[in-house]
């Protein structure tokens, strides 16, 4: 049995794309310690018809309600025993309402990278394919207190996707090269893929530096967050509060009462 487990939560529907799935599993179980499991959990199956979710995160109200159902997976894993979840989206959705309602570290894919830079005071040069992410993704930048030099979303990025996924990778990989060479003349220090799909290609094909600059792995700088907050808390050097209004806990009743009203049914139970 694992010593650490830790739950990641995807934006996408699993066997979607079985490359995708195979470079998940396959980096996520190479960058993580000894004793470590990361447990990879995708959207329902009929969450979306497509191979990609992109023509749905363009709306804030669908936004919601991803970051809801989200939240949901955050205390289905505390109460399945995990030690840390993630939230694997670049807009990090369900983040700050997941953090309200576990108590298990919560590390988000974009957030873990934005408190990075803003620590190591690095400006930020993100790649992105998905247009409708850029307005969320910079929100959240800003909200971190990080420096965006610049946003690149490439042109038709998602068939280059498809395309990627299909093991063509030279399309992508070229114009993400001109992104990142339009991000370093704008005076990016870090690249960042905006969303995950990307990451695991450029990770899988050994991309880590474009023009001069580092590209950053946030899938496997969330990992490596949840698995350090864990060994804070199990150090007592961190903990989390339960005072003040949003992290106070209630009875443990009254939430299970509300998650039936609510929810027609108790999360992981």
């Amino acid at each position: 049995m694992a010593d650490m487990r830790i739950w990641f939560q995807k934006h996408t529907v699993e066997g979607r794309s079985a490359l995708l799935d195979k470079l998940y599993a396959e980096h996520l179980s190479k960058i993580t310690e000894p004793g470590t499991e990361v447990e990879i959990h995708t959207l329902p199956a009929d969450t979306y018809g497509t191979d990609l979710p992109e023509h749905l995160v363009g709306y804030g109200q669908l936004g919601l309600l991803f970051g809801n159902y989200f939240a949901q997976t955050a205390v289905a894993a505390e109460r399945d025993g995990c030690a840390a979840w993630i939230s694997g989206a670049g807009q990090d959705p369900g983040l700050a309402a997941a953090r309200t309602r576990v108590s298990i570290p919560v590390v988000g894919y974009g957030d873990a990278v934005w408190q990075a830079a803003r620590m190591e005071r690095h400006r930020l040069g993100v790649l992105g394919f998905i247009p409708y992410l850029a307005e969320p993704i910079t929100e959240n930048i800003r909200a971190a207190g990080a420096d965006l030099a610049s946003y690149q979303v490439v042109e038709d990025g998602t068939t280059l996707v498809q395309r990627a996924l299909a093991q063509d990778f030279g399309p992508l990989l070229e114009a993400y090269t001109k992104a990142a060479k339009r991000a370093a003349d704008a005076g990016a220090q870090w690249l960042v893929p905006a969303e995950g799909i990307p990451n695991e290609i450029l990770v899988h094909l050994g991309v880590h530096e474009l023009h001069g600059l580092p590209v950053i792995d946030p899938d496997g700088l969330a990992v490596k967050t949840a698995e350090h907050l864990c060994h804070l808390r199990r150090l007592n050097i961190t903990a989390r509060s339960t005072t003040g209004y949003w992290y106070r806990l209630p009875p443990a009743d009254a939430v299970r009462h509300a998650e039936r009203v609510f929810l027609g049914k108790v999360i992981g139970g």
